[in-house]
């Protein structure tokens, strides 16, 4: 059953990876539209972010490459330390993505925040969320 759900969980953040990487390099410059008001998009700001984002999408890439090649050669790693580590590694990747949008989230609350935390943004906001949860919560069955 671990098995399965070890091969479950890859394949969600390959995929998950994957649509990082688009997001941020082949289609940068509409994400960048999603987070830069329309009164800061003719401002340097702008292109800085459409650059960045090439940035944040290597980081996508690198992991949609760890998890396909984790993927592919399940039996590579044959102890479960071993896959307690890799999931917790993983998690953290996307925890880390998920904790830096929470102080940007309550701001939005009190009707500030440097972008706001709907539509995509809470997409991707609830998501890294679940995948943290599924990578950690499965990297912790290895270790039962």
């Amino acid at each position: 059953m671990l098995d399965i759900a070890l091969k479950i969980v890859l394949l969600l953040n390959a995929l998950w990876f994957l649509g990082g990487f688009h997001t941020f390099d082949i289609r940068g410059r509409v994400f960048a539209k999603i987070v830069v008001p329309k009164a800061h998009r003719d401002t340097p700001v702008m292109e800085t972010l459409v650059y960045s984002g090439k940035f944040v999408a290597g980081f996508n890439f690198a992991f949609l490459v760890l998890s396909v090649l984790l993927l592919l050669n399940t039996e590579v790693f044959d102890k479960n330390i071993q896959w307690a580590i890799l999931l917790f590694v993983i998690a953290v990747a996307h925890g880390s993505q998920f904790a830096y949008n929470v102080p940007v989230a309550l701001q939005n609350r009190r009707g500030e925040g440097v972008w706001q935390v709907k539509g995509l943004m809470l997409f991707i906001f609830v998501t890294d969320f679940a995948l943290m949860v599924l990578n950690a919560g499965l990297a912790m069955c290895f270790l039962m």
